[in-house]
């Protein structure tokens, strides 16, 4: 609004009206990019909230509540880095949960291992 009463009293030139389209195309996508991010957070503590560790599920697994964890954060599509940062651990430390993890659930791949968690019941 406040550009739009700015532009009632500019006098605008070719640059000053290409200016102004990028200036408003700019604003546009930080308020997108803020609702984006809004709604991943959302989805992300949604995702967080929902899920806690099924004790009986985790040890016919042999899974630690740690490697659950990981497993939820690999979910969220977190990486190693990532999931290393929120967690304070090294990233060795995570690559071997990861290992584990796809060890226990006999995958190869984050994906495979998002798909066994979901047909175990665990995500």
């Amino acid at each position: 609004m406040v550009l739009i009463e700015l532009s009632n009293y500019s006098v605008y030139t070719a640059n000053h009206y290409r200016e102004f389209l990028i200036a408003i195309s700019a604003i546009a996508l930080v308020v997108f990019g803020f609702l984006l991010r809004n709604q991943l957070i959302s989805k992300s503590l949604l995702l967080k909230s929902e899920l806690k560790p099924d004790d009986e599920k985790l040890a016919l697994l042999q899974m630690s509540k740690r490697e659950f964890e990981v497993l939820v954060k690999i979910a969220e599509g977190r990486s190693n880095s990532e999931i290393a940062d929120l967690l304070f651990v090294s990233e060795n430390t995570i690559k071997t949960h990861v290992s584990n993890i796809f060890s226990k659930l006999n995958v190869k791949r984050r994906t495979e291992a998002i798909k066994q968690a979901k047909e175990y019941g665990l995500l």
